[in-house]
């Protein structure tokens, strides 16, 4: 196995074991941002376990996080990209759709990541070169290619149309085959496996997106903002079998 996948996968198990104990629990301390969203004691306390371990394992290695953002050289080649909980908003309602999501970059290409889902008992990966994994066996995106086929799935309505695209959302859903409002990182770990075609979110930040590029690439598909930019740092999110992907852009141009 590629080594710096091994050490995100060991970072994924030490993530968990902050995380999960702490899902559900009465006394969970969550706060507010700045930006209204919720922050809790696992989203701290698991991205300063991350940091810990780094430090030690990778210490010429910068490290963007959420909750405490960029420590180290702005211009280091590797920089390893944390959402501690990614869906905490989820986890704060107790809904088991939340994952901490690990990536490593070199430069602005992401060549590992890990997407750790403990209370759904899913785990996906991927390295640069060596294929997609969920829970321990190779996946590969759909052979689905028409619209009409299609199982979609989106962000909530709503920030579509606070980010100027719901109409062109609303004339999607009635195009494909099927349309699901899942969010958040399981609808790309979807489409990476196969079950979705086709995912799409308005309004993302990097760290929600570096895991899911390589995991979503690798399997196969292709993921870029919705101006067509490759890669996970363009604000917004497209992810899809690579069939649909040119189709679905033109919808949202």
């Amino acid at each position: 196995m590629d080594p710096d996948l091994e050490l995100a996968l060991e970072l994924a198990d030490l993530a968990d074991a902050v995380t999960l104990p702490r899902f559900r629990a009465r006394d969970l301390q969550v706060d507010r941002k700045a930006d209204a969203t919720e922050v809790t004691e696992a989203d701290r306390g698991a991205e300063a376990a991350l940091r810990r371990a780094l430090a030690s394992a990778r210490p010429d290695h910068a490290v963007l996080g959420e909750e405490e953002g960029l420590i180290g050289a702005p211009d280091a080649r590797y920089r390893w990209v944390i959402d501690p909980i990614d869906g905490t908003s989820n986890y704060v309602r107790h809904v088991p759709i939340w994952a901490s999501l690990i990536a490593l970059m070199d430069g602005d290409d992401v060549v590992a990541g890990v997407a750790s889902a403990p209370a759904l008992g899913r785990r996906w990966w991927a390295a640069r070169g060596e294929g997609a994994c969920a829970d321990g066996t190779p996946i590969t995106v759909s052979g689905v290619a028409t619209l009409a086929e299609t199982h979609l799935a989106h962000a909530g309505v709503g920030t579509f149309y606070e980010y100027g695209s719901g109409d062109a959302l609303v004339a999607l859903t009635r195009d494909v085959w099927r349309s699901r409002g899942l969010g958040d990182f399981w609808m790309h770990c979807l489409v990476a496996e196969g079950a979705f075609d086709a995912a799409v979110e308005p309004i993302v930040s990097l760290w929600d997106l570096a895991a899911l590029t390589v995991i979503v690439e690798e399997a196969g598909g292709r993921f870029t903002d919705l101006a067509g930019n490759p890669g996970p740092a363009g604000g917004s999110a497209l992810s899809t079998n690579g069939h649909l992907h040119n189709e679905v852009l033109r919808r949202f141009r």
